[in-house]
């Protein structure tokens, strides 16, 4: 198996406009059509609002997954802010702590193909994300 990684961090609200643009970009090199791009780029977009919104900073990680049998890209949300309280109210739709639409990480859930989501109170919250090329 072949990965190659890359690591954005996430400090001001410009960090979110950055995570989109590399994310697209390597989505694109490594394969995906434009309709999974901007799944992926949608995806980044929340992800990194939400280490914005409520964590002050984190990390968004890249990494190209490759074996013989397929190719994708794995979105890691990293942050150190206070956690989630409730994961399974922040996974229903329309929930919304920020006044938004609520699409947030059920949105997040749905655009890619595979999530996971470890948060812990006081420690932060770490969520996982799979976009297998078609």
């Amino acid at each position: 198996m072949n990965s190659q990684c890359f690591v954005t961090s996430i400090h001001k609200e410009w960090d979110i406009v950055a995570a989109r643009q590399m994310g697209r970009e390597l989505a694109k090199k490594i394969g995906f059509g434009t309709v999974d791009q901007a799944r992926i780029t949608t995806a980044i977009s929340e992800l990194a609002r939400n280490i914005y919104l409520y964590a002050s900073k984190g990390q968004i990680k890249f990494e190209v997954i490759e074996s013989l049998e397929q190719k994708g890209i794995k979105v890691v949300a990293e942050d150190s802010g206070p956690g989630i309280e409730d994961l399974s109210q922040v996974m229903e739709d329309g929930f919304s702590t920020s006044g938004g639409l609520g699409a947030g990480l059920p949105g997040v859930r749905r655009l890619m193909d595979e999530f996971d989501i470890i948060s812990e109170i006081g420690k932060g919250t770490i969520i996982n994300t799979i976009k297998w090329v078609r």
